[in-house]
């Protein structure tokens, strides 16, 4: 039996690595990022997978099983209450104490200047150091527990710190065993090793909060260029060193905030730092980056067509998966298209034709893995979920 779930697993990551590269598999590999998704169909709430994390991985290891996949997300509900509640994260609402239980988690950013975690006066201080600016002004901002330096101790700041590392310890050091797991037990590949972001999302998503900031460009453009240089070599170094060590299974990069942009903000401000990155871990590491486009990125698909041949994957939304494949298809592997509203919404037939559709036309000469647009919530169905599977394994024979 053993020997049976290693030659599957030997198989599928083949069948990965070679679309990866944009080259021709046996079949077109089923690669879906699935989060709330694999609670509800392992009969979970979104509350229990939140707060045990290895209810999450079971939830994953059952999709993966009954749903044949080739690869996927050891975990995508990243978000464990455990850390989150001991550090007393300010800006995640948790199913079970803030939300429904049946609710997946949910980002709140800084809404205005009063609340934003780094006020408008403090580039200098980030730009100078991002490490001692990020641990000695933002961790107690964004924590109910933490204090800063210069204020009185307390009980709680103390237990915050050794809490939350012990809980990042604890669940790191799970996610070895998670992935080996999904490899005996499913002979599913565990299909990114370390995440990315672009500078600029840093500033907008978790500092000054994407209204903020949108005003900084405008009003101090250089420092919001300095500070993404400043952050540009800490976040190369976090995908680098939570790569896979046999350069086989990519990292991710997760893109937000370029599709509000205009040419010469998305020229100036989001690409040159997010590029460096990119170039640097392909052509000095050999690592390659998932590129999960959120949103439409369409319009900046002549920049993406800069970056060097197979270095990254890029990951469709709400883009037109038809037009990415014509502009980028040559140079670079393509997943996702196939949308979570059709999921959610339509029906096993209807999934059905749009999977044959995008793998006929988009992934005809290889280089295509089947996943949906966006991370697969608790809303599509199962059946459109097993109908996706069929498809691929019918339509998706080379």
């Amino acid at each position: 039996m053993a020997e049976d779930m290693d030659k599957l697993y030997s198989e599928r990551l083949k069948r990965y690595i070679t679309a990866n590269r944009n080259e021709k598999p046996d079949r077109v590999p089923i690669r879906p990022f699935a989060a709330e998704f694999t609670s509800k169909y392992a009969g979970f709430t979104s509350q229990e997978v939140t707060h045990d994390f290895e209810k999450a991985f079971e939830a994953v290891r059952k999709c993966a099983k009954d749903f044949s996949w080739d690869a996927t997300v050891v975990n995508m509900i990243y978000v464990w209450s455990g850390l989150v509640d001991h550090f007393g994260q300010k800006y995640y609402k948790i199913p079970g104490i803030e939300l429904d239980p049946n609710v997946g988690f949910q980002y709140f950013e800084p809404a205005d200047e009063e609340g934003a975690f780094m006020k408008e006066d403090e580039y200098d201080e980030l730009i100078d150091s991002p490490t001692e600016f990020l641990t000695n002004v933002w961790m107690p901002r964004i924590s109910n527990n933490i204090v800063a330096p210069g204020q009185p101790n307390t009980y709680r700041n103390n237990m915050a710190w050794l809490k939350g590392g012990l809980s990042l310890m604890a669940y790191g050091g799970a996610i070895g065993g998670a992935n080996e797991k999904l490899k005996s037990e499913c002979g599913t590949v565990s299909c990114i090793s370390g995440p990315i972001k672009a500078p600029f999302d840093i500033l907008a998503d978790k500092l000054r909060g994407f209204r903020q900031v949108s005003l900084d460009v405008y009003r101090q453009p250089d420092k919001v260029q300095k500070a993404c240089e400043a952050l540009m070599p800490y976040l190369y170094m976090n995908a680098k060193v939570a790569s896979d060590p046999s350069k086989q299974v990519p990292v991710s990069v997760w893109l937000h905030r370029g599709t509000m942009f205009s040419k010469d903000m998305y020229e100036r401000f989001f690409w040159p730092t997010l590029k460096e990155i990119i170039i640097k871990l392909w052509k000095e590491d050999g690592i390659q980056t998932i590129w999960y486009a959120e949103g439409n990125w369409d319009k900046w698909l002549k920049y993406t067509a800069q970056l060097p041949e197979k270095s990254i994957i890029y990951h469709s939304d709400k883009g037109d998966i038809f037009e990415v494949h014509k502009q980028v298809g040559e140079k670079f592997a393509i997943s996702g298209g196939i949308p979570n509203d059709l999921l959610a919404f339509g029906t096993p037939q209807e999934v059905r034709e749009y999977c044959k559709k995008v793998i006929q036309t988009v992934g005809k000469d290889g280089g295509y893995l089947m996943d949906a647009s966006a991370i697969i919530q608790s809303d599509a169905k199962i059946e459109n979920m097993r109908a996706m599977t069929e498809a691929t394994l019918e339509y998706g024979i080379y």
